[in-house]
């Protein structure tokens, strides 16, 4: 079943709105010891959902996100909102068991990743347009709540390609992939990431961010029908 980037955008944000997330005026430290600063968001036309629990670690008070997709799809969005310009530093370890064979950015069909971490921009009505604004009054009668404004999606991608490498959405222009991890030669051993964020968007859309963002995980292959295992050690934004 292909599914909608734009879909998951507007309901990650809208299920923020339905929990009334708040804001972090702390670093983001995520270890992983619990799912409690996490809330599953299940996708209604996908029948099949990706699996997340903990794992031990090697540090008791710590544990690793392991998030299983099966020809499924459903993510993970972080309760916290967060200001990007006073925290723009992004940094987690992930791990990959395998890419999709049939994995393609480029076509709506191949858009599956074995783990993939997205940060979400909110929409703010007192920068935009005219044009803009009518835009998202008519989505907000629509859905209730005004859609987000853009998103970073990082992914570890089937296919060898330069990392950093920015590339449009098959789905949206609103969205940003960002090419971390590619190909085979990095599966099964942990791999850091290093981003920030201000910086990465400024290259992905030629201007500033938005101020207020989510961070969310999602592991999905409901595109493919493959199937994978990755982990996510920790996630810090500082």
């Amino acid at each position: 079943m292909i599914k909608s980037i734009i879909t998951l955008i507007l309901t990650l944000f809208q299920l923020s709105f339905q929990l009334n997330f708040g804001f972090n005026f702390q670093s983001i430290n995520e270890n992983f010891s619990s799912l409690e600063s996490w809330k599953e968001h299940i996708f209604p036309k996908i029948e099949k959902h990706s699996t997340y629990k903990i794992i031990k670690s090697d540090t008791p008070e710590d544990g690793i996100l392991e998030a299983k997709t099966n020809n499924s799809a459903s993510g993970l969005v972080h309760k916290e909102k967060f200001n990007v310009y006073e925290k723009q530093e992004l940094e987690f370890k992930w791990k990959a068991d395998k890419v999709f064979a049939k994995g393609n950015y480029k076509k709506k069909n191949g858009d599956d990743y074995p783990i993939r971490v997205y940060i979400i921009f909110d929409y703010n009505e007192d920068e935009a347009s005219f044009s803009k604004k009518m835009k998202y009054k008519a989505a907000k009668t629509l859905y209730g709540e005004y859609p987000p404004d853009s998103s970073l999606n990082y992914i570890w991608s089937n296919k060898d390609y330069e990392k950093g490498k920015i590339a449009n959405s098959a789905y949206t222009e609103q969205t940003k992939l960002i090419i971390l991890q590619s190909g085979k030669s990095n599966l099964n051993t942990w791999q850091i990431e290093k981003r920030n964020i201000v910086e990465d968007y400024k290259k992905a859309f030629g201007k500033n961010p938005p101020k207020i963002a989510s961070v969310a995980i999602m592991a999905d292959s409901d595109n493919t029908g493959e199937n994978s295992t990755s982990y996510i050690d920790w996630i810090k934004i500082k």
